[in-house]
């Protein structure tokens, strides 16, 4: 039994990408960057009203599959969304991910779109609402609004603190997200969007 275990385990994570631990599912999504007459701008959606979180901003992605790439999820749910071709998008790199509270990662992939690409975008009805570009330089130079709420732990009554050793008044692990939000031209960029797009500007040169 004890040599079958080690082997077993040895295989199992010999090669082992690791990830978020408990993870539920896995989602990718494009941080799209164009070329503007005044600048780079990224590319948003607006969610289509039947979706879930339907009319919020966003960038377009969706859950991974089984042997995706968060580079090729990304790809192909921007392709499915706003038609954009797979070969008129520059993958640049990926950003830090997302660990979400709700049980899941948030990978994200940053790419510069063509003229072509741009020229060829059609919004899919049944998922995207609008699209939108907005100018990096107005998140560098625009901060963020700065909200955020508490992640409060609610224990369960019947708990078993005497068996794990612990005191009922046990002082557990609270927790707090950052909501950024921006407002532009009469739409809100906000939460993980905001996060991500705080992330990228923040790496541009002064």
């Amino acid at each position: 039994m004890r040599g079958r275990a080690l082997e077993a385990l040895e295989r199992s994570f010999r090669g082992h990408e690791p990830g978020l631990l408990g993870a539920r599912h896995c989602y990718a999504v494009l941080c799209p960057l164009v070329e503007r007459p005044d600048g780079l701008h990224l590319i948003f959606e607006v969610r289509a009203a039947q979706l879930s979180q339907g009319g919020e901003v966003c960038f377009p992605g969706g859950r991974m599959e089984p042997g995706e790439t968060p580079e090729d999820c990304a790809l192909r749910e921007t392709q499915e969304e706003l038609s954009i071709p797979r070969a008129e998008i520059r993958l640049l790199g990926t950003p830090d991910f997302i660990a979400n509270q709700a049980g899941f990662l948030l990978r994200p992939v940053l790419g510069l779109v063509s003229q072509a690409g741009f020229a060829a975008l059609r919004p899919s009805p049944a998922e995207v609402a609008e699209v939108f570009t907005a100018p990096l330089a107005f998140f560098r130079e625009t901060p963020p609004e700065p909200w955020a709420y508490e992640l409060l732990p609610s224990v369960p009554e019947d708990f078993p603190y005497g068996p794990v050793g612990i005191p009922r008044d046990y002082r557990w692990s609270r927790g707090r997200v950052e909501v950024p939000v921006w407002y532009w031209q009469g739409h809100a960029v906000w939460g993980m969007t905001a996060r991500m797009t705080r992330d990228i500007v923040s790496r541009l040169p002064e």
